[in-house]
């Protein structure tokens, strides 16, 4: 009896776990949602300003433009701005952001090049400062929806560093989203800014929905109309002095979209994992139920044989 009231408080416990895991996948995909109706909304203000940008390439050549964030000079350290997550429970979405930031570190000492971090998120602060790996700067705590405002905080940081000639180039390491089963850690360039990279492109946008009572991710291509500015239009400034103005602006908004892919493929890793669990805890449950059940009937049947045993004693 001690046994199957082990089993019992086993498949409790089992049970309790998997009520858990549930209710943490359902968050997740509120959140994916949250971030979906994020970079939805902050789409306008990324069209226009790509628009402005092409409007004044049109008018001048960016090259040509004397302007800091557009400079490029000798690289001899090297900024990496790492991208990860607060929390766990997430598979390995922050390992394999880690470990990829982990990699260029080695091919930039590979060419002889210093580097210094600055680190977005608790788990690649706590790995790199356990290693003594050389910190600028660390963000922690910060919103699991990424917010404007942290983005412009983090492009403050970006753009001192740069400006102060602390760094002669910025690269950007982060989870790139794909779906909700697939996201892939990427380097990018920020500082200096490339002329080719402000270019209107084609962009994608996720949408979460569910088919069949399971979510999936569509995306769907968006196209940034860009049109040249019309040849008669005056400027009350000169547009290099606008250019310099909105670059910075550029930059924050290319740091909110990179936080808004890492938090999507932070939540769609949490929202697998949780699946995943909870799959393993039906299964868990369904063996030790069986367990429970033949060593009911193990424990039945001894009674009965004692008790078929003790009446033929008698007899």
């Amino acid at each position: 009896m001690a046994n199957l009231k082990a089993i019992r408080d086993r498949i409790q416990s089992v049970k309790n776990t998997k009520k858990i895991t549930e209710a943490m996948r359902l968050v997740a995909a509120a959140r994916v949602r949250r971030a979906q109706e994020q970079v939805l909304s902050t789409r306008p203000f990324a069209d226009r300003l790509a628009q402005v940008l092409y409007g004044l390439q049109t008018r001048l050549r960016f090259e040509d433009a004397d302007l800091p964030l557009l400079k490029k000079r000798p690289v001899k350290t090297v900024g990496i701005l790492v991208i990860s997550g607060d929390r766990g429970l997430c598979g390995g979405y922050n390992s394999s952001v880690i470990k990829r930031a982990e990699i260029r570190a080695k091919e930039l000492k590979a060419e002889g090049l210093d580097y210094k971090f600055v680190i977005v998120g608790r788990k690649a602060s706590q790995y790199f400062q356990r290693r003594e790996y050389v910190i600028s700067k660390s963000f922690i705590g910060l919103e699991q929806i990424p917010t404007a405002t942290e983005a412009t905080n983090i492009a403050d940081e970006l753009l001192s560093l740069f400006l102060s000639q602390s760094v002669d180039r910025i690269e950007l390491v982060y989870t790139k989203f794909v779906s909700l089963v697939s996201s892939r850690p990427v380097v990018q360039t920020l500082l200096p800014l490339d002329p080719q990279g402000l270019e209107a492109a084609d962009d994608e946008i996720f949408r979460l929905t569910t088919r069949g009572g399971q979510f999936e991710v569509t995306r769907e291509k968006v196209t940034t109309e860009a049109r040249p500015f019309p040849r008669d239009m005056l400027f009350e400034q000169d547009p290099v002095q606008i250019l310099d103005s909105l670059l910075p602006l550029y930059l924050s908004n290319q740091l909110l979209r990179a936080l808004q892919e890492s938090a999507a493929s932070e939540l769609a890793a949490r929202m697998t994992a949780m699946s995943n669990a909870t799959d393993n805890a039906a299964q868990l449950i369904g063996s030790l139920t069986l367990g429970y059940n033949k060593a009911r009937q193990a424990a039945i049947t001894q009674e009965i044989l004692e008790v078929v045993g003790g009446a033929e004693a008698l007899n």
